[in-house]
């Protein structure tokens, strides 16, 4: 579906990130994938496809710096499609709600929420530039369609962060802000919000969520990556501004 494409994926080294490099380039896609490390994104590639390949680019890029982004993106030829993987945050992240400073929030809000702002706007800039279609697909949450459900995180030191929710909220906005001030139908901007993902959570915590959906539970970055594809397609050319939930009925 993406033969003879060129897509960008920032956070190609994470846990999602690295099944969506794997997934894009089987569908015959050329992929320029960027993290923070390129040994740490070398390190999970490696165990999923031919880093080796001629239509694999890896690039180290910090997704947090503007001035790393910007002349990155200035480089840029043409992209036909961008998947923001990125998951930018700091050691704080994750305190129960009444014990986030304000600091904390903000420092998270401005990592996480900011850097895919800069994402988005170098994204529009570059397709002003090239004047080519492009396709742009950030990653939201269920978390930022509905309120969290806490009971399942009783007996275990998780939490579902507020720093998480006020962010993966905002992008599902930015998605239709972006891409209605360029105001051209070659370029789109979506999102998918997953439900949870599997990584070796406490079995309490998983009972609990899988409980909450139709049977089947936590997923797999393996359940995301068609839906990502779908978007970054030509079957989905006029498909924009939109959310797609994936979550088993948990929101349901």
């Amino acid at each position: 579906m993406l033969t003879g494409k060129t897509i960008l994926i920032t956070g190609a080294g994470g846990l999602l990130g690295s099944k969506v490099t794997a997934s894009i380039a089987a569908q015959g896609a050329k992929v320029i994938a960027t993290d923070i490390s390129i040994s740490g994104m070398t390190d999970k590639l490696e165990k999923l496809m031919d880093i080796q390949s001629e239509w694999l680019t890896l690039r180290e890029l910090d997704s947090t710096d503007e001035q790393a982004m910007k002349a990155f993106f200035s480089t840029q030829t043409e992209l036909h499609g961008a998947v923001n993987c990125t998951y930018p945050r700091n050691k704080q992240y994750g305190n129960s709600f009444l014990e986030v400073s304000l600091d904390s929030f903000n420092e998270n809000v401005s990592l996480h929420l900011g850097s895919s702002f800069l994402f988005m706007q170098q994204c529009a800039a570059q397709f002003l530039k090239q004047q080519a279609p492009m396709s742009v697909v950030n990653i939201s949450s269920i978390y930022g369609v509905v309120a969290p459900k806490f009971s399942i995180y009783e007996g275990t030191p998780m939490t579902m962060p507020v720093e998480y929710a006020a962010i993966k909220s905002a992008l599902i906005h930015l998605n239709k802000y972006v891409p209605a001030f360029v105001k051209d139908s070659r370029f789109r901007v979506n999102s998918i919000s997953p439900g949870g993902i599997f990584d070796n959570q406490p079995e309490g915590f998983l009972a609990a969520y899988k409980n909450e959906t139709h049977g089947h539970g936590m997923l797999s970055p393996d359940d995301l990556t068609g839906s990502i594809i779908f978007l970054l397609s030509e079957q989905a050319k006029y498909i924009t501004s939109q959310n797609i939930i994936i979550d088993d009925g948990f929101t349901v």
